[in-house]
């Protein structure tokens, strides 16, 4: 009997097992309802003494979350506002190759706020002295100054120039004989029509290249710019050493105008980035103080030795405004070898005095072999004295 009530509760304890099973395919909602539910499975225990309550369900309580600050969005700064130029403006052009499309952004974004200059920009890419069959640079300045178009220039030009120059139905390779003396006359016929004008004009150097052989060709090619600037009345800006290392050689970094160190070249390795722009910015800035005073042009020489005795001296021909500048730090020029007329002798004198013979300037030219400003031309004493031997 016993065994039997066994048996018999073992039985009710399977089919409380299968029970829900068997009602979960009656119909669709039950089966979801049994599935999210998942009821304790009973135990034989629970049929003798009936089933435990079942526990509280455990509440998590989850921190509350803090709402992070919106991060702010990233602009650009406010612009600044734009000034409106005046009327007389100084008309500030450019001219160049694709240094000068550069140079040009870099002069507007430095003269922003100054309402008496505007940038002409007149640079044309691929273009220079040597390929005047695809942009003749002293034709396009002669149509300028008929217009009058600008009241100041800047020229930096040269990076397109170390190429075959073609002239008179003769081709002559870059840097001979013949290509040197070609050049030097285009780039004097520019600079002329410039000076006729009475047009100041600052004429900027060119900078290593990251090339050797390509930046020992620039270099040449500058230094035929810098004589043609010394002759036709130009400033000439040297920028070669501000925009080299120690070594005096090709970097891509520097200085910028406030002291840090940041790229001043391009990939390339020849144009500027816009800081090593603005960099060659700030340099015209300084030489244009010479002839440029906030809206108006100043293009008159004045000699500072006129009214003096030095007035008749010998001097080296016009040169550009640094020669101005040097004889103002340096005051009149006295001659050494004359002497100033006492005022007692011009009282008493009874017959005109004769002056003591003054010291022949063309002997300032004639260095002796052997001296540092001989430049391997110097005259030597003995060749001077032959003259005289001979005479005996």
């Amino acid at each position: 009997m016993k065994r039997f009530v066994l048996c018999l509760l073992v039985s009710f304890v399977i089919l409380a097992d299968f029970g829900p099973a068997w009602a979960q395919p009656l119909t669709e909602d039950r089966m979801l309802v049994a599935q999210a539910e998942q009821p304790r499975r009973r135990t034989l225990f629970d049929l003798l003494f009936g089933e435990e309550p079942a526990p509280a369900p455990q509440v998590r309580q989850t921190p509350p979350r803090q709402q992070a600050a919106p991060a702010p969005a990233a602009a650009l700064p406010p612009p600044k506002p734009a000034i409106d130029k005046a009327e007389d403006a100084t008309r500030l052009a450019v001219f160049g190759d694709s240094l000068a499309i550069d140079l040009a952004k870099a002069l507007e974004r430095f003269y922003a706020e100054d309402p008496n200059l505007i940038v002409v920009g007149q640079g044309v890419s691929s273009s220079g002295f040597v390929r005047d069959d695809y942009f003749d640079w002293n034709a396009a300045l002669a149509e300028q100054l008929a217009a009058d178009s600008f009241d100041l220039a800047v020229v930096i030009i040269g990076i397109n120039d170390n190429q075959a120059l073609n002239t008179g139905g003769q081709s002559y390779e870059p840097l001979s004989e013949g290509w040197t003396s070609a050049y030097q006359a285009r780039l004097n016929r520019f600079l002329e029509q410039l000076r006729a004008a009475r047009k100041p004009v600052i004429w900027m150097g060119m900078p290593p290249m990251s090339r050797s052989q390509y930046s020992a060709a620039i270099s040449q090619i500058s230094a035929l710019h810098r004589l043609a600037a010394f002759s036709g009345g130009a400033e000439y800006l040297d920028i070669f050493d501000r925009f080299a290392d120690e070594e005096g050689k090709y970097t891509s970094h520097g200085p910028d105008v406030n002291g840090q160190n940041a790229r001043m070249r391009k990939d390339d390795g020849i144009h500027f980035s816009a800081a090593g722009s603005d960099k060659l910015a700030f340099y015209i800035s300084q030489s244009m103080r010479s002839f440029y005073r906030g809206g108006r042009v100043s293009v008159a020489v004045v000699d500072p030795l006129q009214g003096t005795d030095a007035a008749t001296l010998l001097r080296p021909p016009f040169q550009g405004l640094g020669q101005i500048r040097l004889l103002e730090v340096a005051g009149t020029v006295m001659p050494l070898g004359r002497a100033p007329k006492r005022a007692g002798e011009l009282l008493t004198a009874g017959a005109p005095i004769s002056a003591p013979a003054t010291f022949p300037l063309e002997k300032l030219f004639e260095a002796p072999v052997g001296r540092v400003d001989a430049f391997g031309v110097g005259v030597s004493p003995q060749s001077e004295a032959e003259p005289l031997n001979s005479a005996r």
